[in-house]
């Protein structure tokens, strides 16, 4: 049987801007901490350029300099705090996404979360929606020497439900998550919550949606047996 028609053993979701729709909160937080350190960025220059890094990579980056560990825990929660507080009244399972992993715990198919979100930012979409007891692994960032593009954290995820990465359907949000996700040997479905399509199917995206209510038949074939 052909890679691209083997079985799926395993699906493993980046959390923000795929599980949740939260993009434009984060994206509007590190705008505002930004000009506050008198630099320039855009909402666009964030989403493909650090989307899916962990912060103790963008700050340094975003300043051009190292960043003393003080510095950047207090620069960092003053980002996270005002996204929790942007989004929390919004807070909300992406469209089909309930669904579909209910549909995954029915067939039997292992489900992992691979995201760079810090444990707070975690404790406000997984355990504020009490989804976490539907996944059977949870990897963070602080279980990762490098973020994303980096496939560590997808390899991580695979490793902890015992599964082959090629045999592990990854959804992913940003350029650089797709990208870190094909790295580690995982296909990928690009959620287009965030980047066009086309930006998502160039990184390495083998499919493109918009929500989790419709698979390509091809996916429903891999994951289920049959298509829907």
């Amino acid at each position: 049987m052909t890679s691209s028609m083997a079985p799926l053993r395993a699906v493993v979701f980046d959390m923000d801007g795929t599980l949740v729709d939260n993009m434009p909160f984060h994206n509007e937080a590190w705008v505002a901490l930004a000009r506050k350190l008198g630099l320039s960025m855009t909402a666009e220059d964030f989403q493909t350029g650090f989307a899916g890094k962990k912060n103790e990579e963008i700050l340094p980056e975003l300043l051009g300099r190292p960043v003393p560990h003080e510095e950047l825990a207090r620069l960092a929660e003053e980002k996270e705090s005002h996204y929790r507080a942007l989004y929390r009244p919004h807070l909300r399972l992406h469209r089909g996404a309930e669904a579909f992993i209910a549909r995954l715990r029915e067939a039997g198919i292992a489900t992992a979360v691979a995201t760079a979100a810090p444990q707070g930012n975690r404790e406000l979409v997984l355990d504020g929606l009490g989804i976490r007891p539907l996944f059977t692994a949870v990897v963070g960032a602080e279980q990762v020497s490098r973020g994303k593009p980096a496939p560590d954290i997808f390899l991580a995820a695979a490793k902890a439900l015992g599964v082959e990465p090629s045999a592990c359907l990854a959804f992913e949000d940003a350029v650089l998550g797709v990208i870190s996700a094909r790295e580690a040997g995982m296909p990928v479905v690009g959620i287009t919550t965030a980047a066009p399509a086309g930006q998502l199917r160039e990184a390495g995206a083998g499919w493109t949606l918009p929500d989790f209510t419709a698979l390509p038949p091809e996916l429903e074939a891999r994951l289920f047996g049959t298509p829907a």
